[in-house]
């Protein structure tokens, strides 16, 4: 066999060992989250505790729990599967790839959704809820000169959806620095994890909630749980466990979930101390359920999943400005029939969002978004 035969059949043995090591629960894991942040930014429209949004309309309780419903999870799973993805990256990559591609991947991106789709999301904001009547154009320097709450409900500066995106860089580096200190220190070994532990991982989470935190998204918290799917869920013993006892974590999950609806949305009385239990009681078991879920049913690969998870980054990107546009568009329209007015905007952002993949992935301009 020539040197050239032999490059050949290594290459594909290298590919083939990646597919096998590939986790596509984690993939598509992720993606079907990201799918479901059209109808949970929608909500926020309506929400009924005063958050400022780009869009508010008259508080509605029914919509506002979709919202309450979803939070306590939603975006802690998405830290929580990039921690796991991170363990699996960096057995292909050096730390020094893995930071450049990081770099590459959240940076630009960032810039460029700061930049380009912000300021149409706060101009719209601007003009409903504060009735702006300069042009889009004047609004830039709006957008560039104005600090106050950083939402960009009023008009003023903010990264928006992209915060996600910047605190998983910084967490990306707070983590790559821990594991190079870990691996200087001791060499750590895969053992059996009692499932009682799995447990225990998540009574740290109401002690960490507060600090570092920006609009209740603590860095500390999130980054908390990125480790902890570093370190412990990446092992496929312990997600043999979560897998075991998905169906128990989901009823507990949902219970405490539904607790929390209740508690925040519904209930004349607040129990603030019932509430947080029943928030970070939801946050945990729903993570190790839907993981174990996900290992279950989701650990394949189709035509669907992979369309999806190589166009969930852009979805990510795109949604939101979508989801306000047409909000502010179909107002008028539909404002007195509620239904509509929540429907439409999600079917149309959708639409439009996929549109907006399918021209990042054909053009080659817009390969850092992919």
């Amino acid at each position: 066999m020539c040197g050239c035969d032999r490059i050949t059949v290594l290459n594909i043995i290298d590919e083939r060992h990646e597919i096998n090591m590939r986790k596509y629960y984690v993939d598509n894991i992720r993606w079907i989250i990201i799918l479901l942040l059209v109808p949970y930014h929608a909500a926020m429209a309506w929400n009924v505790w005063g958050e400022p949004n780009y869009i508010c309309f008259e508080s509605n309780k029914i919509i506002s729990s979709i919202v309450v419903f979803f939070s306590p999870y939603f975006m802690p799973l998405m830290f929580f599967i990039a921690g796991i993805s991170t363990r699996f990256a960096l057995q292909k990559r050096t730390v020094g790839q893995y930071v450049s591609e990081r770099a590459k991947k959240i940076l630009i991106p960032f810039i460029f959704g700061t930049m380009l789709l912000m300021p149409p999301m706060t101009y719209i904001a601007d003009k409903f809820n504060c009735g702006y009547q300069g042009d889009f154009f004047q609004h830039y320097a709006v957008f560039f000169t104005h600090f106050t709450d950083l939402t960009g409900a009023d008009g003023g500066f903010s990264v928006g959806q992209f915060w996600f995106i910047l605190y998983l860089f910084l967490i990306s580096l707070i983590a790559v620095g821990i594991i190079i200190l870990q691996r200087k220190i001791m060499h750590l070994k895969d053992i059996d994890i009692p499932l009682v532990l799995i447990f225990l991982w998540g009574l740290p989470l109401p002690l960490f909630s507060e600090l570092l935190s920006t609009g209740g998204k603590s860095l500390v918290e999130y980054t908390y749980i990125f480790l902890v799917g570093y370190y412990i869920f990446s092992n496929d013993d312990v997600i043999n466990k979560v897998e075991k006892w998905k169906w128990i974590f989901l009823c507990i999950g949902i219970t405490a979930t539904v607790f929390n609806v209740y508690m925040f949305i519904w209930s004349e009385t607040q129990q603030t101390l019932l509430n947080t239990i029943a928030k970070y009681v939801s946050e945990w078991f729903m993570l190790n359920s839907l993981l174990g879920i996900g290992k279950r049913y989701l650990d394949f690969s189709g035509k669907i999943s992979k369309y999806m998870s190589k166009r969930s980054y852009t979805f990510y990107i795109f949604h939101f400005v979508w989801v306000v546009l047409f909000q502010y568009l179909l107002f008028n329209v539909y404002n007195a029939n509620i239904i509509l007015l929540y429907v439409l905007p999600v079917l149309f952002a959708y639409g439009t969002t996929l549109l907006c993949c399918e021209i990042c992935n054909r053009v080659s301009f817009f390969s850092f978004l992919r």
